[in-house]
Order: structure tokens, then C-alpha cells, then sequence
């Protein structure tokens, strides 16, 4: 037998394998092929430990580097949130980095330990919900939010595993009570839960916060029409007033009449936003959007206007004052009754309640209506301010509420509602709707609805200067500034029956009456009689002072500039008035 014919024929290789043998060791200059190799091997492991590198780089930055943990976890953070200034820039709110306690139970070695020291540096600490928080199985639990860095410090030292901080936006309000509510508040998540605060969050933050792109970047700051100068130098006087007169509460506002701007908002008690647990107080709301008041005199404005605007009757129409105006088994009469016929301007100089009550009967039921909800006065005032309230109007509607409401009882209104109808009486007659932010007036004029004729707004404006001049707003007419004002003194209702000794008092001043730009708005709930006061209690001797005191402030601080020995009304605005036409 042959060599050959011994020799076994090896199988053919696949030719997979002979095209991976290729690959990985080809058919010449082997060696190559390996220094190939192990450079390739040098760069993955030279890319993996760079990205160790990385994310360590990114855990010491970051801080405790929990967010995992945090994003799985059922609790809430605190968000981010945008500044909000006033009109000139301060800062109203903004966002400051705190730090809080967080701890994972699953880590903790001796929860009994833990919870003994935690409790020994934090006394607050409630000691049976930190043992019920650290017993779960959950990864992440808060056990104190917002604490100092002392407290951050103290508890470091500790070095209890399974406890650690994250540092949280927190909501600070460097102004304080000023603007309280306006601004309004959040809660411990920094989720807005009143006032302008809330109204962010209704208007889309809280959705880009669920969606992840409200982040802690810089966000565009909130501009208001606020003037925190303005808001400051309202909110001392009208302190200064409630403690003087013993007044159960005090408010005010400042609107822009040409643009509907919300230049001052105060109402008194108010609350600090730091400190959230005041803002609970029932005694605290904000009297001016979510209160609604009979607004007394005030409320002949509306009466006079709609009288006018119609054309039936003008400023020297004459009325019957001679006696009290009985109807049904009630009887209007004045406070100060002249006892004889009185013309139209005299019924809003003299406040006649009578002469008030007769214009109005004159219109008619279904007019009087018409024009109070052609100014807004009939349904709930909506403003970026999610607190507000609707008016209390008559379920059935008879002469007897339109005799009332002439003289502004029986109709409940949001003083700010009052604001914008009367704002539209002096600015030539456009409704325009009140805004907290910053509103050109030509943004304003697109907006305004017209209401009443330009004639009617001038007669309004000679009415409210001229009441300045002669009649019941004369301790407002600051020298140089051409006030106009109408007052009002509404007896509350108390147990179903009017209180005369319990009354909400109430002052609108526009300024300069020929040209208006601003209007004041001044009340002061349950005045007290003084001696100065000579035992009355009635607006013109406690809101219309203090309003003049607020205009002395703020007219300089709005860029009012005062005109000296200036023309009484009839030569300056209603002659002005004649020659426009």
C-alpha cells in the first residue's frame, strides 16, 4: 500500500470561518495585525473610562446626583419659576436655591439611630411621620423642605447613610406685604396658589414644568403695571387711616384710565407671602376683586351718566327734593335734605338720594339694567387675578331696585368692577377691561368698547371737579392737580337690616379732572367717629382726606406735573367741551 494511499482527506472548511480567519488574522504580516488589534482595544477601554470620567464629573457638579431617584419617586419638587417686576423692574418674586433633606429607606442601615439624630439636630422634625417616612420600601422620601445651610451642615457631619440633600428653587418676595395680593403666593412644590402667582400657572407654566422645559435657566421676568413706589406710598396711608379712624379694614387702588392698567392694588390686613400661614386668615382676602360691596354714593355716577347719555335730561334739569320720596311701605330721603327743587348738579354735589332715585325712575327698569350691564356691573369681572367674585344683583328687578341701586343699595358689586365703569365715565367713554400687566394705550384703544357718548364723559368729568370745588370732596382738592371726586357712605347690612353706626365708606378721585390719566380709589370699612370728625362718620370726613394725602404722594411719583390757578370746571371743562364740539 502507498504513502498516498494512506493519507486521510481532510474535510473542507466552511467558508464562513475561513472569511472570519481572514479578518481577524489575514494571510500576511501578522504582527501588524496584532498591534492593530491591541490599539483598538487600548482606544475602547481609552473611551469607556472617559465616559466614566464624564459622568463623575457630572455627579460632583450636579451635587448628590439623586435626580433618578427623584424622577421615579411619587414626590414633588420645586420648580422653577420666572421673576416677576413691577413696571420699572423691581423685583416683585424670584427664585433662590435652598437646600432640603431627602432620605432613601431602602440605604439606611439603623433607622432608629438615624431618626434619633435627624430629631436632635432638626427639634421641629415630627419624630412618629420621620419614623413612618424611613419604614416604606420606596427609594426616595422628603423629610424636611427648605432648611438652612447650617441645618445642611450639622447633619453632613452626621454622615448617616441613605440621607442627603437636594438643592430646591424656593419662592422669595424681597417687597414683602406690599404687594401681597397681587403677587399672591405658591406652596412648597414653588406651585402658584393665588394671585398672579396662580395665574402663571394656569396661563402654561405648570404644563412646560410637567412636559420638562421650565428648567432652572433664566426665563423671561413677568413685567406688571404694578409701580411698587406707587404701591408703598397707598399702602402707608391707607394704614395710617385704619389705624387713625379704627377702621376694621382698609383698600385703595390706582388705575391708568386710558389703558386699564392696575398701577396700585392695596388691601388691608394683608399678609406676607414668605410666610404663607398668614395668607389662611379669612380676615386677609383681598377686599378689591374677591369682596362685593353696595357702593353707595359712588354708585350716582352710573345713575347721572345714563341720565345724560340718553339725551332726556341735562345739567339743569330740575328735580323734586322738596320732601322725602315715598314708595311702597319705604321712604327714600337725604342726608342732608335741601328742601326744595334741585337741579342735576346739584343732585350729585348735594348727593341727594332723592334727586338720584327720580332720574333713574325717569329712565325706567329695563334702561337702568341695560346701561348697568352695558358697563360691566351685572357679571363677574374676570382679570388675570383667578380670585374674583360675581355680583349680587336682584333676582327680580322692580322699580323699587332701580330707586335703590340709583343710590348705590341693593346692587353688590367688586369695587375694582365699580373701578372700570367709572374709569370709562372720565376717559371719553371706552370700557376698557383692567389688566395687572404692563398695556400700551394703543393695545388699550383696541380692546375699548365704547359705552358712552364723548359729550356725557366731559359733563361726568365737570361733575367730578366741580364736586371738588363745592361740594363733598373738597378736602382732596390738592392744590396744583385739578382733582375731581365723588364720595360714598353705604350702610352695611347687618342681620338683614341696614346699620346706620356700620358703614363701608368709599372715595373715587380722577386727577387732573380735565384730562384724566389716573383714578384713586379710597375705602375704609367700619370708620370710627373722632372729635375731629365732629362725631360723623361719613366718607367725606375720613376716605376723602386720606385720598388726598395719597394724591399729595403719588402724583409726582406718576409724573403728574401741577398747574397753578387753573379755572374753575365750567370755564375750563365744560367750555372746552362746548368749543370741541
Amino acid at each position: 500500500m502507498t504513502d498516498t494511499a494512506l493519507t486521510v482527506a481532510r474535510p473542507q472548511e466552511p467558508f464562513r470561518r475561513r472569511l472570519i480567519r481572514s479578518l481577524l488574522y489575514g494571510r500576511k504580516d501578522r504582527s501588524a495585525k496584532a498591534r492593530a488589534r491591541v490599539g483598538l482595544i487600548i482606544i475602547a477601554f481609552t473611551a469607556i473610562y472617559a465616559v466614566i470620567g464624564v459622568r463623575l464629573m457630572m455627579f460632583a457638579v450636579v451635587g448628590d446626583g439623586h435626580g433618578a431617584r427623584r424622577s421615579v419617586s411619587g414626590d414633588a419638587t420645586a420648580t422653577a419659576r420666572p421673576d416677576i417686576v413691577d413696571r420699572n423692574g423691581e423685583i416683585l418674586a424670584t427664585d433662590v436655591k435652598s437646600p432640603s433633606l431627602f432620605g432613601e429607606p431602602r440605604r439606611i442601615i439603623d433607622k432608629d439611630e438615624a431618626i434619633e439624630l435627624l430629631t436632635a439636630t432638626l427639634p421641629d422634625l415630627d419624630t412618629a411621620e420621620v419614623r413612618q417616612r424611613l419604614s416604606t420600601r420606596r427609594g426616595f422620601v422628603w423629610l424636611k423642605r427648605e432648611i438652612t445651610p447650617q441645618q445642611q451642615q450639622d447633619i453632613h457631619k452626621l454622615g448617616i447613610p441613605g440621607i442627603g440633600f437636594l438643592r430646591e428653587n424656593k419662592r422669595v418676595y424681597p417687597s414683602g406685604q406690599e404687594v401681597a395680593h397681587l403677587i399672591g403666593l405658591v406652596n412648597i412644590d414653588n406651585q402658584g396658589i393665588a394671585g398672579i402667582e396662580k395665574w402663571l400657572d394656569n396661563n402654561g407654566l405648570a404644563d412646560l414644568h410637567r412636559a420638562g422645559f421650565a428648567t432652572d435657566r433664566q426665563q423671561e421676568p413677568v413685567e406688571l403695571s404694578v409701580d411698587l413706589r406707587v404701591e408703598h406710598a397707598l399702602r402707608d396711608e391707607l394704614m395710617k387711616a385704619k389705624e387713625k379712624f379704627r377702621a376694621k379694614a382698609a383698600s385703595g387702588l390706582v388705575t391708568n384710565v386710558r389703558t386699564g392698567e392696575i398701577v396700585a392694588m392695596v388691601s388691608l390686613p394683608d399678609f406676607d407671602p414668605n410666610n404663607p400661614k398668614e395668607a389662611n386668615d379669612p380676615d386677609r382676602i383681598n377686599r378689591l376683586t374677591t369682596g362685593v360691596y353696595e357702593m353707595g354714593s359712588t354708585f350716582k355716577s352710573f345713575t347721572l351718566a345714563m341720565a345724560l347719555d340718553s339725551g332726556k335730561i341735562n345739567l339743569n334739569s330740575m328735580w323734586d327734593a322738596r320732601g322725602n320720596l315715598h314708595y311702597g311701605k319705604f321712604t327714600i330721603h337725604d342726608a342732608h335734605p335741601l328742601g326744595r327743587f334741585i337741579n342735576t348738579k346739584e343732585v350729585f354735589t348735594f348727593s341727594s338720594n332723592i334727586g338720584a332715585a327720580r332720574i333713574a325712575l325717569g329712565q325706567g327698569v329695563e334702561a337702568h339694567k341695560a346701561f348697568l350691564a352695558k358697563m360691566g356691573q351685572l357679571t363677574r369681572l374676570r382679570t388675570e387675578l383667578p380670585e374674583s367674585a360675581a355680583p349680587l344683583v336682584p333676582r327680580r328687578w322692580g322699580e323699587l331696585n332701580t330707586v335703590t341701586i340709583a343710590f348705590g343699595q341693593g346692587l353688590s358689586v367688586a369695587p375694582l368692577q365699580a373701578v372700570m365703569g367709572i374709569n370709562a365715565l372720565v376717559n371719553g367713554g371706552y370700557l376698557i377691561p383692567p389688566t395687572f400687566l404692563k398695556r400700551s394705550e394703543a393695545e388699550a384703544k383696541a380692546m375699548a368698547k365704547k359705552v358712552v357718548k364723548t359729550e356725557t364723559s366731559d359733563k361726568m368729568r365737570y361733575l367730578m371737579r366741580l364736586n371738588a370745588e363745592v361740594g363733598s370732596a373738597r378736602q382732596a382738592d390738592v392744590k396744583g392737580y385739578y382733582v375731581g371726586g365723588k364720595t360714598g357712605t353705604s350702610e352695611k347690612v347687618i342681620n338683614g337690616r341696614y346699620a346706620k353706626k356700620r358703614v363701608l365708606n368709599s372715595f373715587t378721585a380722577i386727577l387732573p379732572a380735565d384730562n384724566p390719566q389716573y383714578q384713586i380709589l379710597i375705602m375704609l370699612d367700619e370708620p370710627q367717629a373722632l372729635p375731629e370728625t365732629h362725631g360723623f362718620i361719613t366718607s367725606g370726613w375720613n376716605t376723602v382726606p386720606t385720598g388726598g394725602k395719597v394724591i399729595a404722594r403719588i402724583a409726582p411719583l406718576l409724573g403728574v406735573e401741577p398747574r397753578m390757578d387753573l379755572p374753575p370746571a365750567d370755564r375750563l371743562i365744560l367750555a372746552a367741551s362746548k368749543e370741541s364740539r
